[in-house]
This record gives structure tokens, sequence and C-alpha cells, in this order.
């Protein structure tokens, strides 16, 4: 099974510096007006700002699972990308909610070491 999660936007210009900012990277693959970024081995976050979306702006909620969650943390704080304050649950996980410019939320997430 395949994951593609959309991520409904209005400026396709400034959606793409965010997305390239959160990831470290341009998206690993564009197909058609869909920029779509690898985050597994089979799941994707897809950015579209089409108007048959535009219904759908700021709606999104993606947890990400990652290992290097102090990596994205620094690359935040390096090209302004605000946060929640980080949050450690009791079993030590610790997770984040980041919010892109239309208000989509990408969280991560992050075992104990």
């Amino acid at each position: 099974m395949d994951l593609y999660s959309v991520m409904c936007v209005t400026d396709l210009d400034r959606s793409l510096t965010w997305y390239e900012a959160f990831f470290g990277r341009a998206a690993d693959e564009v197909v058609g007006q869909e920029h779509l970024w690898h985050v597994g081995e089979n799941a994707h976050v897809v950015v579209d700002a089409r108007e048959v979306r535009a219904a759908r702006v700021g709606g999104t909620m993606v947890t990400l699972g990652v290992t290097n969650f102090d990596d994205f943390l620094a690359r935040f704080a390096a090209h302004g990308i605000t946060h929640e304050p980080v949050e450690t649950y009791g079993n030590g996980v610790r997770h984040v909610e980041v919010l892109d410019p239309d208000g989509n939320s990408l969280s991560l997430a992050a075992l104990p070491a």
C-alpha cells in the first residue's frame, strides 16, 4: 500500500519555498502540478495548489515519525520556521507541531533514544 498525503495550499511558490526548507530539499518528484516529497518507502507528502483543492486548504494534519528530530528543529530555526513547543510524553516520545503558511499541520514524533 502507498500513502499520498496531500497538503492543499493557496500559493505554490511560497509553499514550495517553505516545504523545501521543512524537508531540507526540493521536491523529489513533480507529477503534473503536484510536488511530491518521498518520506517513507511508500509514503509521500504532496503539495498541491490547484483550484480543485481550494476548499481543503489548511485542513490537513500529518504526523511524521522521524529519527533526526533535532536536525529538523535546527533546520526550522535556520529558516525561521516557527513551531509549537516541543512536548515529551510520559513514554519518552518527543513531539512538535509545525503549521505551514496555510495552516496545514505537520507534526514530528521521535521515539526516545
